[in-house]
């Protein structure tokens, strides 16, 4: 389950259209390299028809539960809102599950992190925030907590703490990832190309937008249809060497 579309009206929803064409040149190749080589346990949210994400405004995002925590084994969306002075102000995150946890709001879902905050700078990638807020499920931070009963609680009864933070992961986070865990990274992801060539107007955005999904559907078909190749070139090879060794077998 995850949270209503009214988190996004409440945090002032940014769109493309508001972003400036060099950041979105900037968050293009972001999403682009987090599309290719994502960290350890996070994905990218695109939409299931076109394979790109519906808004470069907001990066939705799948991270799994780490190993020996509450949360193991379910998987949780998070957004990322851009500002419009992106990357000069750091992105706003939200948790769209509801989740258990000291760093994170139970009413909206918001996240405190330095690296959203004080620690942020323009070079901060969003690789590196998402990898960032999924050790904050490894290692909560309960001195700036916004839920402060779970920040209470991991510091003096942390059985109590986990067995709420597994309750409510069971309940609403799901068991089963919504996403594609295994894109290819030696794919040439044609988002970023398309994206930083047209980004010259609002009205060059809604252009750009029909212009990565169908690009993004033309490299997933190449991948699909070049793997099937190479599928049936092995195959071909591995008759051909079992001729070989029959015939050699036979001389012997």
């Amino acid at each position: 389950m995850s949270r209503s579309s009214s988190t996004a009206s409440a945090t002032g929803n940014a769109s493309s259209e508001n972003l400036p064409p060099r950041m979105l040149a900037r968050v293009a190749r972001e999403i682009r390299n987090l599309h290719k080589d994502p960290p350890e346990g996070v994905r990218l949210v695109v939409d299931s028809e076109t394979g790109c994400p519906e808004n470069l405004g907001e990066i939705i995002a799948e991270i799994q539960g780490p190993v020996d925590t509450p949360y193991e084994s379910r998987y949780f969306q998070l957004k990322l809102y851009l500002p419009p002075d992106f990357p000069n102000s750091p992105p706003r995150g939200f948790f769209l599950t509801k989740i258990y946890h000291p760093n994170v709001d139970t009413s909206n879902g918001a996240i405190c992190v330095n690296t959203l905050k004080r620690d942020w700078t323009k070079e901060t990638t969003f690789s590196h925030v998402l990898s960032v807020i999924r050790c904050l499920l490894i290692i909560p931070f309960p001195e700036s907590s916004l839920n402060d009963e779970a920040g209470r609680l991991f510091m003096d009864n942390y059985e109590e703490y986990a067995q709420r933070a597994r309750l409510m992961a069971e309940v609403h986070a799901k068991s089963q990832s919504s996403t594609t865990w295994n894109v290819g990274s030696d794919s040439k992801d044609k988002l970023g190309e398309s994206s930083e060539s047209g980004v010259e107007s609002s009205k060059g955005v809604n252009t750009m937008s029909v212009r990565r999904a169908k690009s993004s559907s033309s490299v997933m078909a190449d991948i699909d249809g070049n793997g099937r190749s190479l599928q049936r070139k092995e195959s071909k090879k591995l008759a051909a060497d079992k001729k070989t060794k029959k015939k050699g077998l036979r001389r012997l």
